[in-house]
């Protein structure tokens, strides 16, 4: 083998080795802002999928269909109207919180027509607001899961407060209040940890 075409090799491998090295480097960035994004939600995607290249490709299919609802913030009208809607429900609370929550929830989804979030099935309705939202999306996991264990008479009114205050959290988020921040929620298995606290109290 002549020198020329040693040369030739070495300078393609070294080609080679840069281009996957700048591959690894840009994934890694591309993973790392995921994780910031996404915060524990990231970390719930991982453990589901068990593999990082899935995780991001599947949370930037999120937002890439988030992007395309064209999601619009509430008028000033609005607003208004459902600020004074939770008061009522809020206060609904203290005579009957079955009925509170489920208005609740039933509010939750209202805002989020509203806004331009498609309100079908559950699990995609919390994959569209995890996008702008990643902070109080274990909470709406968790006030959900509640809501359905209370429809089955499965809860206590401690777990229907606890639903409460997560529902407050994500609706404050999405109508741009001040944050209130409900107990933490592990990012594991946060519902089953809720309703299995609520079943320890009975």
């Amino acid at each position: 083998m002549g020198s020329t075409q040693l040369m030739w090799i070495i300078g393609a491998a070294v080609i080679v080795a840069v281009v996957v090295v700048a591959l690894v480097v840009a994934r890694n960035r591309r993973s790392a802002q995921l994780r910031q994004r996404f915060g524990p939600e990231y970390e719930r995607t991982l453990r589901e999928t068990g593999d990082v290249r899935r995780t991001d490709a599947a949370l930037q299919a999120r937002a890439a269909r988030v992007e395309r609802l064209h999601i619009r913030p509430l008028s000033p009208e609005d607003t208004q109207r459902f600020t004074d809607r939770w008061r009522v429900v809020q206060a609904q609370f203290v005579d009957d919180p079955k009925a509170a929550v489920t208005e609740a929830d039933r509010l939750i989804g209202e805002v989020m027509h509203t806004r331009g979030y498609p309100v079908g099935e559950f699990e995609q309705r919390v994959e569209d607001i995890s996008v702008d939202h990643p902070d109080v999306v274990m909470n709406y996991r968790a006030a959900r899961a509640i809501a359905e264990a209370h429809a089955r008479g499965q809860t206590t009114t401690e777990d229907l407060r606890q639903a409460m205050v997560h529902y407050r959290a994500l609706y404050a988020d999405l109508l741009g209040q001040e944050p209130v921040r409900p107990e933490p929620i592990p990012a594991d298995r946060p519902a089953e940890r809720t309703l299995a606290a609520g079943r320890g109290r009975r």
